[in-house]
């Protein structure tokens, strides 16, 4: 009986996931503009990504962003947790202040950075400049373009990650931390082999998630660059807006999202080959 109050959750999936899912991978199949009928072509949308340029760069800037995102958030997020651990003391405003961001709309965090940090009219970039350093708009070179993005999200980010790993760490016993201290243990031997494997499986949900989340990057792309200059910032998600809104290359746009659910697919599935194995020993 009890199992009935799974069926509206269950039916919330299939309408809201499960079916544009299928209707995703579908799509992949045809040819479409999003107005007339659409025409059946096989795989020929996956051949036209082999041979896409474009798309090479996207996914490359993805593998990029992740491998960014797989370690300086996570590792300033730790030791900042750590900190917090060890300090106490007004743990709970730092946990705030660094939470700050996550709560502040992408697109107002986008325009403040554009603004008031690389601008080279009105942001820091720009008083740099007439203080006589040679300073650019990283959002303008090719070079750098991805990279002024990533700092963003990263600021934007680290912070939640700490917060997360702090909650964590509170579970572990302090008589560890504290018998360890007492021993003259250094605070990086206590992170090493006290605090990680404490917290390993909230790392691991942590880092399959950034990959995750890495893939979908969009909004701050998307509002910084649009992909450019020379789509050199240009990522799978905003491949597929472009080829789905302005190229009205519908088919294309569903194939980049398979491509983009393939590594989530994969990447949930080393998570619960972790968790299986942690479950059994």
């Amino acid at each position: 009986m009890y199992r009935l109050y799974l069926v509206p959750t269950l039916l919330i999936n299939v309408v809201i996931i499960f079916i544009p899912a299928v209707l995703t991978i579908a799509l992949a199949f045809f040819r479409w503009d999003g107005i007339t009928t659409p025409v059946f072509i096989g795989l020929q949308n996956f051949q036209a990504l082999w041979f896409d340029r474009v798309f090479w760069t996207a996914l490359t800037n993805n593998l990029i962003w992740t491998g960014i995102f797989l370690t300086i958030p996570i590792f300033m997020g730790l030791l900042a947790a750590t900190l917090l651990l060890i300090a106490r003391r007004g743990s709970m405003f730092f946990q705030v202040i660094y939470f700050l961001p996550m709560i502040i709309a992408t697109a107002i965090l986008a325009r403040v950075w554009q603004g008031m940090i690389y601008s080279p009219v009105s942001g820091v970039n720009g008083m740099l400049q007439r203080m006589g350093f040679p300073t650019l708009d990283p959002l303008t070179q090719p070079s750098t373009a991805l990279l002024g993005i990533a700092t963003v999200d990263l600021w934007h980010w680290w912070g939640f990650l700490c917060v997360i790993f702090f909650a964590a760490l509170r579970q572990v016993p302090q008589e560890q931390i504290e018998f360890a201290r007492l021993e003259g243990v250094s605070f990086w031997k206590i992170l090493r082999y006290v605090l990680i494997p404490a917290i390993w499986p909230t790392i691991t949900l942590m880092m399959i998630m950034t990959v995750i989340w890495s893939f979908l990057v969009f909004d701050f792309v998307y509002i910084l660059t649009q992909g450019g200059p020379a789509f050199s910032s240009e990522v799978l998600s905003t491949l597929a807006y472009r080829s789905a809104f302005y190229d009205l290359a519908v088919g294309k746009a569903a194939a980049v999202a398979v491509v983009i659910s393939l590594f989530g697919l994969v990447a949930t599935a080393f998570y619960i080959r972790a968790q299986a194995k942690e479950f059994h020993q």
